[in-house]
């Protein structure tokens, strides 16, 4: 198991605001997780979802993708297990609600040419009111969606952020293994 990076000072934070992180991508994964936009912690260590509270890791183990609890220092070992990840927006920002509609849509343009090019067997939106914007499907709710991105199949997560009051960890962990119950 790896060792998780250090957590980042008051100024270090202010320091990624507005900077990228790259991307967890290969060909033909079996899906391709999508958050919203990095956040300052995670752009400040330059790994996905690395907050601590955040609750994509344990909703990735619970929903039966990772053997164990991955910690997100060790990202690069999804790839091996047919599994990536990437943002609708890629900046960093404090709060998701900094990203306007044009930016979202325009991070929508981008990752559909992101699934077209990388040919995942699922797109896995993570956020559910980026999803909507991003794609302009206002009604859209969680679980398989009717439209592709890029040609390519698109499963609506909810944001395993701490701010989500509104998804237990096992509520994430089961809607994390549905999507893994459909994969080709």
């Amino acid at each position: 198991m790896a060792t998780r990076a250090a957590k980042p000072t008051k100024d270090q934070l202010a320091a990624a605001h507005g900077t990228t992180i790259p991307d967890v991508l290969a060909p033909d994964l079996a899906v391709l997780f999508c958050g919203i936009n990095p956040g300052l912690y995670s752009g400040a260590v330059s790994l996905h979802f690395a907050r601590p509270g955040n609750r994509f890791w344990p909703a990735l183990h619970a929903g039966g993708f990772t053997p164990r609890l991955f910690d997100p220092s060790e990202q690069d070992e999804l790839l091996a297990l047919g599994i990536g990840i990437t943002n609708v927006v890629a900046r960093t920002t404090a709060r998701a609600d900094e990203l306007s509609g044009d930016e979202l849509r325009a991070g929508g343009v981008e990752l559909a040419r992101k699934v077209a090019e990388y040919r995942p067997g699922w797109l896995a939106v993570v956020g559910i009111t980026a999803y909507r914007v991003a794609f302009g499907r206002p009604k859209a709710t969680v679980g398989p969606q009717e439209e592709t991105v890029g040609g390519g199949r698109v499963w609506v997560l909810p944001n395993p952020s701490g701010l989500n009051a509104h998804w237990t960890p096992a509520g994430l962990g089961a809607e994390f293994a549905r999507l893994k119950r459909n994969l080709r």
